[in-house]
């Protein structure tokens, strides 16, 4: 069984929605993941903001214009008659449901409820359109077996031992379609994997029954080699490895959701990144398999804050480093870059709603400074300790613009500069004009 997964642009339109079945092969055995129609999340995102805020009045006519939407997608993709009827059942009942909220206490729960409304919308009507040209499908609803334990982390033997069940009730079956992005909790709550997360969500389900592959299709034809809408003449790559691939989306390939590398590499299930509109392009696999022995992409990741810890006290002093990190743990906020001397440490992260407290405590060490707008710039390729002048190429490339930090030998995989945002777009370019010549 194959995993495919849509993305809202491919499911951004009735006609799109249509045009699946150019790609999805009913005759096959496979699980088809939908994120919500491109726009919505947004909208429910802002409808929800509004509802904590108490703005009823803004929520409601908010709901009323989206409303109207699906009321237009509804005449548009299904034809007049009883199937029609079913689907404009399913958008009044979503939408009779977000009223509701409006008139009832709001809290950060039913924030994930209504996020979840533009999965549940999508994957239903494109069941009823599915009916109505005959192609025989089950919808399966992934809050029936996608969780998050307490730490947020998914549970695949969760999701393998309630979904195999499922799979055998519908043997016979082939075509199956569920939603991206949404789970439940712990507390049994509606929940969500985070912005991005139905590629997270198909990576699991492969991992959960062990499909023979993960196909994520998007509007772009693979990963590239930099980010296309900046750099001229970028390329899609044809292979990466787990790793590198990692790197990539974690560094700002926008293409793939950072996390949803890591249960395919640890169940090997390979993924293939291709583009909806056009099908025939080869796009990029991802796999346990690499080139050797050559740079492969770049990207970059915005809004960094880099903090330098200068200090005498650490000098020669074991558990200074432990006591820093202590600091970032207790307010959860992940580090991207660090690099030490003998008396300071340097070091970037990207969540800084705790950045004042972070800096006070940090103050106790020495003298702190934070410098804001930093972009990473990522090099990724096959940078193993044996392998000699990629460095030098790297660095050669940008040699004229100001470097804050540079991370290399952290991983085989990737060389990391931190440069002020102003300057990324000029990285971008060069290091792509010098490596890729």
């Amino acid at each position: 069984m194959k995993i495919l997964k849509f993305g809202g642009t491919s499911v951004g339109s009735p006609e799109r929605m249509k045009k699946l079945l150019d790609i999805i092969n009913p005759a096959e055995e496979q699980i088809v993941v939908l994120s919500a129609m491109s726009g919505t999340t947004n909208s429910l995102v802002e409808i929800s903001g509004k509802l904590l805020k108490g703005d009823k009045k803004e929520a409601i006519e908010l709901i009323n214009n989206l409303h109207q939407k699906y009321n237009e997608v509804v005449a548009e993709l299904l034809p007049a008659g009883d199937f029609r009827e079913q689907g404009q059942e399913v958008v009044d009942y979503h939408f009779n449901f977000l009223m509701g909220l409006s008139n009832d206490l709001f809290t950060n729960i039913e924030d994930k409820v209504v996020l979840a409304q533009g999965e549940l919308l999508s994957t239903t009507l494109y069941h009823i359109y599915l009916k109505s040209i005959g192609v025989p499908s089950v919808l399966l609803p992934a809050l029936d077996f996608m969780k998050i334990d307490e730490d947020n982390e998914p549970d695949i033997p969760f999701t393998t031992a309630h979904l195999t069940p499922l799979l055998e009730k519908y043997k016979g079956n082939k075509l199956f379609i569920t939603q991206g992005f949404i789970c439940r909790n712990s507390f049994g709550e509606v929940d969500n994997l985070r912005r991005g997360g139905s590629d997270y969500t198909a990576s699991l389900l492969g991992a959960a029954i062990m499909a023979e592959e993960v196909q994520i299709w998007t509007d772009i034809d693979g990963m590239h080699n930099n980010d296309p809408r900046i750099v001229k003449g970028t390329k899609p790559i044809s292979h990466l490895s787990f790793d590198e691939a990692a790197e990539l989306a974690y560094f700002g390939a926008k293409i793939l959701h950072p996390q949803s590398v890591f249960p395919a590499q640890k169940y090997k299930i390979p993924v293939r990144l291709l583009n909806t509109m056009e099908p025939k392009a080869t796009g990029t696999v991802i796999s346990t398999e690499s080139e050797k022995g050559k740079i492969k992409s770049i990207a970059a990741k915005d809004g960094i804050t880099a903090i330098k810890i200068q200090s005498s006290r650490m000098l020669l002093a074991y558990g200074f480093l432990r006591r820093i990190f202590e600091i970032f743990e207790r307010f959860k906020t992940p580090i991207d870059m660090i690099t030490t001397s003998e008396v300071a440490v340097s070091l970037t992260i990207d969540f800084t709603d705790n950045l004042d407290e972070i800096v006070k405590e940090l103050n106790s060490f020495g003298s702190v400074e934070i410098d804001k707008d930093q972009t990473i710039v990522c090099v990724v390729g096959d940078f193993g300790a044996e392998k000699h002048g990629y460095a030098a190429k790297v660095l050669d490339s940008i040699k004229h613009i100001p470097v804050r930090m540079i991370s290399y030998g952290g991983s085989a995989y990737n060389i990391s500069l931190l440069v002020g945002t102003e300057n990324k777009t000029e990285a971008l370019r060069s290091l792509h004009d010098r490596i890729f010549e």
